[in-house]
């Protein structure tokens, strides 16, 4: 299976994983995966909105990344559909993570469906933890290393057209995550920001990317209100808002499914460190009600009443 995703070699695991997942299509497309168990074109056609092209692109590169399988439908002799791979499963957590953040920051999080224990009946967010302790983890007992040399170089090689998200259907509830992880530089940015970089030439530096867009990019952040520019420091630095800092989830399981996709990459250059145990982060998720470990086939999503299921 190839999983350099867009055909180019892997500089780093990080920052290939924000070219691929770093996209409100392909998250989109993900997600309906799960929830609506999508797999003909059609079915993502009909749920996103997206045109033809961008769509067939889409799911071109997901299956070149080893996320999705093209596979014969079954009773057909010219027809195929695409199967979650076990390295498109491993998505769950993060989009378990995004619904989480999703529910508690936006105002229109109440009508999402239900996330449930089958085990012991459970409803609401599950908990961050450690694999390696089993405890609880949040920012403020977890530290995030940057090496020094650090450098993510973003460019996938092949030119993603923008009109997938301006032709996706509107969901304000996505629509405000997708202003944090929705593309792949103000995924990075946000990334970065949770590492404790604050500085505009700090990075630029690890980014490499143009004053321009770096600049917009922090400036949409600041207006989703998830950086803000404290006055004593003389508007020079860019720290996270609580509803940045909410993100920690999504992106603790984007760098342990970026160690999954390129085992064989390269170092990332960074890390989270649990302070508790000294140990490098494992994220898992946690049942709030038994304190179990939770894994996908253990949990499901149950639609309110009354809500369209496609939401």
């Amino acid at each position: 299976m190839n999983r350099n995703c867009y055909r180019y070699t892997v500089s780093n695991p990080v920052a290939a994983t924000f070219d691929l997942l770093g996209d409100r299509l392909t998250l989109t497309i993900l997600r309906h995966a799960f929830t609506q168990r999508a797999c003909r074109f059609n079915q993502w056609l009909d749920y996103t909105g997206a045109p033809p092209a961008v769509l067939t692109a889409r799911l071109a590169a997901l299956v070149e990344a080893g996320v999705l399988a093209r596979v014969p439908r079954a009773g057909t002799v010219d027809r195929h559909e695409y199967r979650l791979t076990e390295l498109g499963l491993a998505t769950w957590e993060i989009l378990v993570c995004v619904w989480a953040w999703q529910r508690e920051w936006t105002a229109e999080g109440a009508r999402l469906p239900e996330f449930v224990h089958g085990a012991c009946g459970h409803r609401g967010p599950p908990m961050l933890m450690c694999h390696a302790c089993g405890r609880g983890v949040t920012t403020h007992d977890t530290a995030v290393e940057l090496a020094e040399d650090v450098l993510w170089q973003l460019t996938s090689g092949r030119r993603r057209s923008s009109r997938g998200a301006a032709g996706a259907r509107a969901d304000v509830r996505f629509d405000e995550i997708m202003q944090a992880i929705g593309d792949r530089w103000s995924a990075a940015v946000t990334g970065l920001a949770l590492a404790g970089v604050r500085r505009f030439g700090e990075f630029r530096e690890v980014l490499r990317m143009s004053p321009t867009t770096l600049t917009e990019r922090l400036n949409r952040l600041c207006e989703a209100g998830m950086l803000w520019r404290p006055e004593d420091a003389g508007g020079r630095e860019y720290r996270l808002t609580p509803r940045g800092r909410g993100l920690f989830g999504v992106f603790a399981f984007l760098l342990a499914w970026a160690d999954l996709a390129y085992p064989e990459g390269p170092e990332s250059g960074i890390r989270i460190r649990h302070l508790d145990c000294g140990e490098t982060l494992l994220p898992a998720l946690r049942c709030r009600g038994c304190d179990a470990r939770l894994g996908r086939t253990a949990v499901r999503f149950e639609p309110l009443p009354g809500v369209d299921r496609k939401d």
